[in-house]
């Protein structure tokens, strides 16, 4: 094996075939591309990928002005070259079986089935190259009744339970199912194909061999349930909504403060005992309804209005001082933008900007940098989002196309 330097990602030299869309798909191969990976994102001409489109919010290009490109796409495209193919054609799609023919990894989110037609599906690509580890990503996998079906992040909220569990119960006001703020079930199965990825390659190594992976935002929805899916399955209750508390820890939850609320994650019985002694209240952590976790859960319903009633005199910021050094977790509830002001994000360099060396009026596009921080082999973020078909003929051409024959297919459309 060529020796890694340690200006290369872990996955150098790893090839990714990215015939995904939307966000599931796209977030595995950018979560690849970040650590090294060499990514070629397959999008429709003129068109591209769906999330080109979701907008507002859309980028701003170099005085500031909204651009016709939706600011979506850039969270989960970064470090990838674009390339559009008119998958529908024979010419198309015979680039795509050299593309390939030469890749470690394909990754599709195409309906099941929707690929053969094509000659492009495990069966017809792992003939022109064995040791290709290839995965599909869909609404529900490629087996059971509803495997057909198009699958959103949305209506997997919904049939997972999710948003059964998410929101304030119906018995108070604004009750009633809510989903996550974010594409929750998109983001992790992008992770979870990552992860599953990962391990093909690994088996690689020792096998010669490629394989498939099947992975269903449904499946992925289910897992995702942790501890309210296992106690559903140990216990046979079924987990009720219950706003900003926890099933099984208290206080563990928001409590209003003088000037707004705060946010309380006490997980076990010193931490609470720490925050009694800094309230001048020992008198709870040793009363026999609130000394253990199991007491404080059964009893909430008078701790949590006495500890109410003191947390509303002070200021958010005298309480995050005073527990600050006590081992007592307690935090600001912040909007997205207090985030990234917060002097933590800012020591971490979580907001980055990339420049993008594409023709469109758009210098550069802010980003999140990637939370892996491995030691010896970082993720780099080496370029932009690209615009669409930013690197067609650059990739064309490392396949051994001519000038002549690119020419060829952008006249047919192909590309």
């Amino acid at each position: 094996m060529t020796a890694l330097t340690s200006h290369e990602g872990a996955l150098a030299g790893i090839k990714v075939l990215d015939l995904s869309r939307v966000l599931a798909g796209p977030w595995c191969t950018q979560t690849l591309a970040d650590l090294g990976a060499d990514v070629v994102k397959i999008e429709r001409p003129v068109a591209g990928d769906d999330t080109r489109h979701w907008g507002p919010p859309f980028l701003r290009d170099a005085q500031g002005d909204a651009t016709p490109q939706a600011a979506y796409f850039a969270c989960c495209n970064r470090n990838k070259r674009s390339v559009t193919i008119d998958i529908a054609t024979s010419d198309g799609q015979a680039i795509l079986r050299r593309m390939a023919a030469d890749s470690d990894v394909v990754v599709e989110n195409f309906k099941v089935g929707g690929l053969k037609a094509y000659g492009l599906d495990y069966e017809s690509l792992r003939t022109v190259n064995p040791r290709l580890v290839y995965c599909s990503v869909t609404g529900f996998g490629q087996d059971g009744p509803y495997a057909r079906r198009a699958g959103y992040d949305l209506m997997v909220q919904a049939m997972s339970g999710m948003m059964s569990i998410t929101g304030r119960g119906d018995d108070v006001p604004g009750g009633g199912p809510q989903r996550v703020g974010v594409a929750l079930t998109d983001t992790f199965t992008g992770m979870y194909a990552a992860t599953a990825i990962l391990a093909a390659l690994h088996a690689r190594q020792r096998t010669g061999r490629g394989q498939y992976i099947d992975m269903a935002l449904l499946d992925v929805g289910m897992a995702i349930l942790a501890n309210q899916s296992t106690g559903y399955l140990n216990s046979g209750d079924v987990p009720k909504r219950q706003g900003n508390t926890h099933p099984s820890l208290a206080p563990y939850q928001d409590f209003p403060t003088a000037d707004g609320a705060m946010l309380l994650a006490i997980g076990n019985d010193g931490q609470f005992a720490r925050f009694c002694d800094a309230l001048d209240r020992k008198e709870w952590s040793v009363d026999p309804r609130y000394a253990t976790n199991v007491a404080r859960v059964r009893h909430r319903a008078t701790l949590i209005p006495m500890m109410e009633e003191l947390t509303r005199t002070r200021s958010t910021a005298y309480w995050i001082t005073l527990f600050e050094d006590k081992a007592v977790p307690c935090g600001p509830i912040n909007d997205i933008g207090q985030a990234f002001a917060d002097p933590q994000v800012q020591a971490r360099g979580l907001a980055q900007q990339l420049a993008r060396d594409a023709d469109d009026g758009i210098d550069e596009i802010a980003t999140i940098a990637s939370p892996m921080r491995l030691s010896e082999h970082p993720p780099v973020l080496r370029f932009a989002p690209p615009s669409l078909g930013q690197h067609t003929d650059e990739v064309l051409t490392e396949l051994g196309l001519d000038a002549g024959e690119i020419s060829r297919l952008r006249k047919a459309a192909v590309v």
